[in-house]
């Protein structure tokens, strides 16, 4: 058996799990057959040498195709699935194992998939991989181009929707804003202490650079966090509140080359009914690179 054999029978065994992962993802058996052979044939280009796990791989690649699917989607702004999850997609003649469309079918309902549809496609597709399907953040976060810890709130967000819990609602996000005011003006006057007030001691700040794109540097812990954010007050005085793919953060310098994002992740057990505890930012990244600030979706907000 050659190279290109084995992989189609690998590819084949596992054919059934990508199909699912591809329904959920897309709410339509016909779309997910599609994915799954686009799939086979990014496999069949790769170079498969440096691939330990090739169930991950996969999954990471159907993954990718349907987010891309999604998002192709929208932008059409097409709204396809009132006809696709009633069209009769179990029919035998397709040449698909009916048992199998059957189950696929009984296992995400109705209901689930017209949540499913109202959510962002990074926030489906975290949803998706880690709760139906056990993919580690670690994982998930590349696909979507976020951090871990942002694939974690992207799922939660899908999370509290598909229990049919509204988003979380003004006066939390009013907490955080304050969370992050209060980061900023520790910043912009030098107070160490009252930046470690606000920070999880187990926080992790990234920095995205425009001058090595894709590449980041990581700090951990909130002493060293702080005294890094203590070289921000140049940032913090002309740092704007905007919201950041939904979650509160600021921007520094708009409209001018170079422009800076700051965004921020909260631990939802910081906050009280009286307002906002200690440690509650649990991740900042500082964005510069092109690239990522254009995937951002940014909504200025008064200060």
């Amino acid at each position: 058996m050659d190279e290109r054999e084995w992989l189609a029978q690998r590819f084949e065994e596992n054919r059934s799990h990508l199909r699912a992962v591809a329904y959920r993802m897309l709410g339509s058996l016909t779309e997910a057959d599609d994915a799954v052979q686009e799939s086979w044939l990014r496999l069949s280009r790769a170079d498969t040498d440096d691939i330990e796990n090739l169930v991950g791989w996969l999954t990471t690649i159907v993954g990718r195709v349907c987010l891309d699917m999604l998002r192709s989607r929208r932008a059409r702004r097409e709204d396809p699935l009132e006809a696709q999850v009633t069209e009769p997609a179990l029919d035998p003649e397709d040449g698909a194992d009916p048992e199998h469309q059957a189950l696929l079918a009984d296992s995400v309902g109705l209901a689930l998939l017209v949540v499913l549809e109202t959510l962002d496609p990074a926030e489906r597709l975290a949803f998706v991989l880690h709760d139906m399907f056990a993919v580690p953040f670690e994982e998930i976060a590349p696909i979507v181009d976020r951090s871990p810890a942002a694939a974690r709130q992207l799922a939660s967000r899908a999370r509290r929707r598909v229990q049919g819990v509204n988003t979380p609602p003004a006066p939390d996000l009013t907490r955080q804003r304050q969370v992050v005011e209060a980061f900023l003006t520790a910043a912009r006057g030098g107070d160490f202490d009252a930046l470690v007030a606000v920070l999880d001691p187990d926080v992790v700040a990234r920095s995205y650079a425009a001058d090595r794109p894709g590449a980041s540097t990581v700090l951990r812990g909130a002493t060293a966090v702080a005294r890094q954010a203590l070289t921000f007050a140049q940032f913090a005085k002309s740092a704007e509140p905007a919201l950041v793919d939904g979650s509160p953060g600021v921007v520094a310098d708009r409209g001018k080359p170079g422009y800076r994002v700051m965004s921020f992740g909260f631990s939802d057990e910081g906050f009280t009914d009286g307002g906002f505890a200690d440690a509650v930012i649990t991740e900042i990244e500082v964005i510069t690179d092109p690239a990522r600030l254009g995937a951002l979706d940014l909504v200025l907000l008064d200060a």
